[in-house]
């Protein structure tokens, strides 16, 4: 049985233990939630401070050209590329993931009815992250489509002639299952189809490869592993044989070839930043930036390689304490066991009480989420490694950053979450108050 000892001897010989120095971590708070919203890196406030009063305060509109405003959406992307196993030019940080999502999955149809007009299906994930069903729907309402939304161990068959594309999340917000990229990647192309990818729990945490899986198009989320900040901008990945082929429908003019010509008919940029659409959010760049300024020092500490690696350490340890230590509470867990096929975060399953047990745990300053169950009939079960099915029970979620979350801070994790079984702390009816954000 692991130690409280031995996780603190394993932080002490953690060779990426350095980068939790360059983050906000609240006194007495065990942050479980960074792949809803990241923490504050130190750099932030700090370089927030300094667009509003030097850039925008005294530079005022001169920063479009004198702080590099302009093409601050295309750097960013050149930061965030690496993290995607994309190229220089290729990626683009804009707008929220559904918008980019919408864009995106325009241009793919787009494509599909040019080459083959019957394509009339949209494939994805019954599971799927609700927004994305909804642009989806949307899109399909437009346009005559159909949206069928099938189990993981169903897409392959799923599909057909008929499938103009298959839409994906990489990581499975709810279970936090992966998906094989390069494998689903190929089996869409097989049949005909294009791959839109949904990287939003995946970028910063996990290994990415989309040019080595020949994926089609993805967006991703700068707010979660990339603590960029609430409502950070998102990013837009092409495939660069895709880029030039269609304009994406949010046709705005900083995605114009020559924006300040003020040319009443719209001429589309060359390359990925046709992608862009409006002026762009300044400050929440620069957070962004911040953000993904960390991965640039943690490159030098091993890049995204070392980062799976302490965060499948952590699922691991995290996973085989809670076996141990919280036996007979009626936990069950939601996300597979096999490494290829986790992402960077455990979700544990309840059939009572799971809101009331987060929300205590939050009150002990041991920060994760509530997910409801899936109600549906004759839907919604995930892989078979999982204990989730129809029917299901309810989800306690926690996400482990491996750039500042420790081995220390796991053990008292589990501790806390044990005690509060232990002592049904979670019956008290402060924490059986539902808020809003759960």
């Amino acid at each position: 049985m692991t130690t409280l000892t031995d996780c603190r001897a394993i932080d002490a010989g953690d060779s990426l233990r350095p980068l939790r120095d360059q983050f906000v971590l609240p006194e007495g708070v065990i942050y479980l939630d960074g792949n809803s919203l990241g923490v504050l890196p130190k750099s932030a406030a700090a370089r927030i401070a300094d667009v509003i009063t030097r850039e925008w305060g005294q530079d005022l509109i001169r920063s479009w050209n004198s702080a590099g405003w302009f093409h601050m959406p295309q750097r960013l992307g050149n930061k965030i590329a690496p993290l995607i196993g994309a190229g220089p030019g290729e990626v683009v940080a804009t707008d929220s993931t559904s918008v980019n999502l919408y864009k995106v999955l325009s241009a793919a149809l787009n494509m599909t009815a040019d080459d083959a007009p019957s394509r009339k299906t949209i494939v994805s994930e019954r599971s799927n992250f609700p927004t994305d069903l909804y642009i989806a729907e949307s899109l399909c309402r437009e346009r005559g489509y159909r949206l069928q939304l099938v189990e993981p161990g169903e897409i392959n068959a799923a599909l057909t002639q008929n499938t103009a594309v298959l839409m994906l999340t990489h990581v499975n917000y709810r279970t936090g299952a992966m998906h094989d990229m390069a494998a689903l990647t190929q089996a869409a192309h097989a049949a005909g189809a294009l791959a839109v990818w949904d990287l939003a729990h995946s970028a910063g945490a996990v290994p990415v490869d989309l040019q080595g899986a020949n994926a089609d198009f993805a967006v991703g989320c700068g707010y979660k592993y990339l603590n960029g900040g609430p409502g950070a901008p998102a990013f837009v990945w092409v495939h660069p044989r895709h880029t030039d082929r269609f304009r994406q429908p949010l046709s705005g003019w900083w995605g114009h070839a020559a924006p300040f010509e003020f040319t009443p008919g719209y001429s589309p940029a060359p390359g990925i930043t046709r992608y862009l659409c409006g002026t762009q959010p300044m400050l929440s760049l620069a957070a962004l930036e911040c953000g993904l300024d960390v991965f640039g020092a943690a490159a030098a500490l091993g890049g995204m390689a070392a980062l799976r690696s302490k965060s499948l350490a952590l699922t691991d340890l995290f996973i085989t304490l809670v076996e141990e230590r919280c036996a007979g509470h009626g936990l069950g867990l939601a996300t597979p066991r096999e490494h290829a096929q986790r992402g960077s975060q455990v979700c544990l399953t309840r059939r009572e009480g799971a809101y009331a047990i987060v929300q205590a745990l939050i009150a002990r300053g041991v920060i994760g989420d509530f997910r409801a169950g899936d109600p549906s009939t004759g839907s919604g079960q995930a892989p078979s490694t999982s204990s989730w099915q129809t029917g299901s029970p309810d989800i306690l979620r926690f996400g482990f950053t491996p750039l500042y979350i420790g081995f220390e801070d796991v053990w008292h994790a589990v501790e806390h979450l044990k005690q509060v079984l232990e002592t049904a702390e979670w019956k008290r009816p402060e924490f059986n108050q539902k808020h809003a954000v759960t």
